[in-house]
């Protein structure tokens, strides 16, 4: 019944979206954990993918590396039976849980590292750090989410496409679908030169 009721609060991607823009950004982000944030709009796209997939509605859904919340309030706006969000960052999880009262949303958010999650979902969700404070640091979020799902989206560098392409193929798994984004980052971190970067990003389907 509850998945329901949430299918009538954003019938369309861009009710999605205008719900998602309420979702707050990182209060003092970490340049350590590249705490970037997911647009509104990126977000809302592919989870309105992943429903009309039939991954969301009525499904257990895992955000690993859930910061604020943005993928979990998508999933719970969708109707998904269950959200459940990962993060390492304490303040993160604080904002994402004052984000999800206001919405009065249904979400357990839970403090890990990634590496120590150990439940599965039907889907996962995830924008994990890019990696390029710290090398491969995607690889643990991508080893447990295909680890822990058998649906997974996910945003990486596009020019790492082709590097996920083989490294889902030994995992036997496979990148089914990606859409490429013009994704911009805002002058965040001291070690930014420009107002603003646009970088390519990929939004991938593991199955």
């Amino acid at each position: 019944m509850n998945a329901v009721v949430h299918l009538l609060r954003v019938m369309r991607r861009k009710d999605l979206e205008i719900a998602l823009e309420k979702v707050p950004r990182f209060e003092d982000p970490d340049p350590s954990l590249e705490q970037y944030p997911t647009p509104a709009a990126i977000a809302a796209e592919i989870v309105f993918d992943a429903y009309r997939r039939g991954d969301i509605a009525g499904m257990k859904v895992m955000d690993l590396g859930c910061g604020t919340g943005m993928f979990s309030m998508a999933a719970w706006l969708m109707g998904a039976g269950m959200v459940v969000g990962y993060d390492i960052s304490e303040k993160a999880l604080a904002s994402a849980r004052m984000c999800a009262e206001c919405f009065g949303a249904d979400i357990d958010f839970k403090l890990s590292d990634v590496k120590d999650v150990c439940e599965g979902a039907d889907t996962v969700l995830m924008n994990p750090p890019f990696g390029s404070q710290r090398r491969n640091a995607d690889r643990p979020f991508l080893d447990k989410a295909m680890e822990s799902a058998e649906r997974v989206y996910s945003i990486h560098m596009a020019n790492t496409l082709d590097f996920l392409m083989g490294y889902t193929e030994e995992k036997g798994r496979r990148i089914s679908s990606y859409k490429i984004y013009k994704y911009d980052i805002p002058h965040t971190f001291s070690f930014h030169t420009k107002t603003k970067q646009t970088v390519e990003i990929a939004a991938v389907l593991i199955e």
